[in-house]
């Protein structure tokens, strides 16, 4: 399966967590600020990205707690100029305003 067929896939099967992250992202509502959803980038598929600040939005449920594949893609994707933000689902779930600023202080 290719990257773009395994994206549109994740973009069909989103989580809460990655709904209520997109409600805030899409259409520019972060102040101007473009992002896309579940982003080929490599050999990824990244949650968010925002081309213009090279920078990933990851929304990620307790499964990546202590994932070693994380921290291997993490690393690639540093190396190769992006700047990565992660997010617990019941962060994006209980303080949406709080991870807005979040970003906007990220992004400014």
């Amino acid at each position: 399966m290719t990257k773009t067929a395994l994206a549109k896939i994740l973009r069909r099967n989103s989580t809460e967590a990655e709904k209520r992250l997109w409600s805030l992202l899409r259409d520019r509502r972060l102040e101007g600020w473009k992002f896309r959803r579940q982003v080929p980038l490599g050999s990824y598929v990244v949650d968010f990205y925002c081309s213009k600040a090279k920078l990933i939005v990851e929304a990620d449920g307790g499964q990546h707690a202590v994932s070693a594949n994380d921290e291997i893609r993490t690393t690639w994707l540093i190396r190769n100029g992006y700047r990565v933000k992660r997010y617990w689902n019941n962060e994006i779930l209980a303080n949406p305003e709080g991870v807005f600023m979040d970003l906007l202080e990220t992004l400014t």
